[in-house]
């Protein structure tokens, strides 16, 4: 079976391309297709493991899951995760390939775009069909050379394009019109049509610039797409998601503070907490302080954690979240966020700086941490020190070993101790992600402080908004169209 494909670009980031293939996975799952999705190249420090033992841009495991399927490393056979002066780890079906700044990779992609391909004719065999998602903006013609992501992609495997605007950043029929022409004739002529995303608003009132951009471009107008509010509560990629304003929860009775960083990873470990009606959580941008009145603080996953451990005591953090144990409160620290909780953290050979180099912890934790190439990648089972089971997965590089960790915080379904504890219980470290999707381990963490309770079954929860949001998608995009124009 030779799957049809169809490609999503956008004409910027950020114009809701991840859910649109999202929505359109559930969508057509729901009409009885099998789909599978795929990203030729992404970039984000959010990812998820596979069942094929890789990782994957959390994203593709978002719609794999809305495609009813297992994520796989081959529906996004390229994973840029950045780090700090190094720039960037490569991900390459699923395992790092090396790293490499950014001009670098530019003479790297022509290597790449075999294991593209290789993926791509995978997942063809093993579908009705593929939706492909571009990354970033189609009109970036300064980075066309080469290109595995978006155009050349469409080009080298001769896959349709329907280009996706964002009306709610404004200027949207001069990003499609203009998109349009900057791109040569034959990019262009891969784009088939386009969708207006998150317009808020009477529709009729747009009806004019969807035929003025119709009528410029020559591309179909295949949907008005209104803006779909429960978009924030499922998992996201970007750390631009983190920038919005947040409003107090009123008659929250947890207020739970994280500091963020400029190399957070995995930040999607928190989202089940924010989704706790019981919970008001807090990221707080360096500038601010930790709030004195919270009753846990999380340091969570960092891409670059000698880097972050810096810019944490560069904005004082350091002194908050010593005052926040004085006064009695708890701290959990995730993977990255586990090792800051150390005495040390030591760079034999250079994962994330000068070999042998060694950064002073924040000495909340009896452990140190040597960093190392080999990066464990595995789901996890087992439970926790109060008996209380979980389910997540590892996703990490180094070793954390010293006296807390004879308190281990769980310990795994063969018996392995995991994390570290210290003495008055206070501090946690663990390596384990997704711990909060699981509703007994919430359920556990939330009845250690007054009032705290869990209200929500999470994982039932994002099902439900991602069938709601193909719902939406069907109501508002000519989905046969799209069907139609598939090859």
């Amino acid at each position: 079976m030779t799957a049809r494909a169809l490609m999503f670009q956008g004409t910027g980031s950020d114009v809701g391309k991840s859910l649109i293939v999202a929505g359109l996975a559930r969508a057509l799952v729901t009409r009885g297709l099998k789909v599978v999705p795929f990203k030729p190249q992404n970039m984000s420090n959010n990812a998820a493991v596979t069942i094929d033992g890789g990782e994957i841009g959390r994203a593709q495991a978002l719609q794999a899951r809305a495609a009813r399927v297992a994520p796989s490393v081959h529906m996004n056979p390229v994973l840029l995760k950045p780090q700090s002066e190094l720039g960037a780890q490569i991900i390459v079906q699923g395992r790092v390939y090396g790293k490499a700044k950014a001009a670098d990779y530019q003479n790297l992609k022509p290597q790449l775009m075999g294991f593209v391909q290789e993926s791509f004719a995978k997942l063809k065999d093993e579908a009705d069909i593929v939706l492909v998602e571009g990354a970033g903006s189609a009109s970036e013609v300064n980075l066309r050379a080469n290109d595995i992501a978006n155009m050349g992609f469409a080009r080298a495997c001769n896959v349709p394009v329907v280009l996706i605007g964002d009306i709610d950043r404004g200027g949207v029929i001069a990003s499609l019109v203009g998109t349009k022409a900057v791109l040569d004739e034959e990019d262009a002529a891969q784009i088939i049509g386009f969708l207006v995303n998150k317009f808020r608003g009477d529709p009729t009132l747009f009806a004019h610039g969807m035929a003025l951009v119709a009528a410029a471009t020559g591309w179909e107008a295949l949907g008005l797409i209104p803006f779909f509010a429960e978009a924030r509560a499922l998992p996201a990629e970007d750390a631009l998601a983190l920038d919005g304003a947040q409003a107090p929860k009123a008659g929250a009775a947890v207020k739970i503070a994280v500091p963020v960083l400029p190399h957070i990873a995995n930040f999607d470990d928190l989202d089940p907490l924010e989704a706790e009606p019981a919970v008001d959580l807090l990221r707080v941008r360096p500038g601010a302080a930790l709030p004195a009145d919270a009753s846990l603080v999380i340091l969570p996953g960092s891409k670059a954690v000698i880097a972050d451990l810096k810019a944490l005591r560069d904005a004082g953090f350091d002194i908050d979240i010593a005052a926040h144990v004085r006064r009695g409160g708890m701290v959990l620290g995730l993977c990255g966020g586990y090792q800051m909780l150390g005495r040390a953290i030591h760079d034999p050979d250079g994962i994330e700086g000068p070999a042998g180099g060694t950064a002073p912890g924040l000495g909340l934790l009896d452990v140190e941490t040597t960093l190392s190439a080999e990066k464990r990648l595995e789901p996890a089972h087992g439970a926790t020190f109060d008996d209380e089971p979980f389910s997540g997965y590892e996703m990490h590089m180094g070793v954390t070993e010293g006296p807390d960790c004879a308190r281990a915080f769980a310990r795994l379904a063969d018996a392995t101790p995991e994390g570290a504890r210290s003495a008055d219980g206070r501090v946690i470290g663990t390596y384990v992600h997704g711990l909060f999707a699981d509703d007994r381990q919430r359920a556990a963490w939330l009845a250690r402080f007054s009032g705290g309770s869990t209200q929500v079954s999470y994982e039932a929860s994002v099902d439900a908004i991602l069938d709601r949001l193909a719902a939406h998608l069907e109501a508002h995009v000519d989905v046969d169209r799209l069907l139609t124009i598939s090859r």
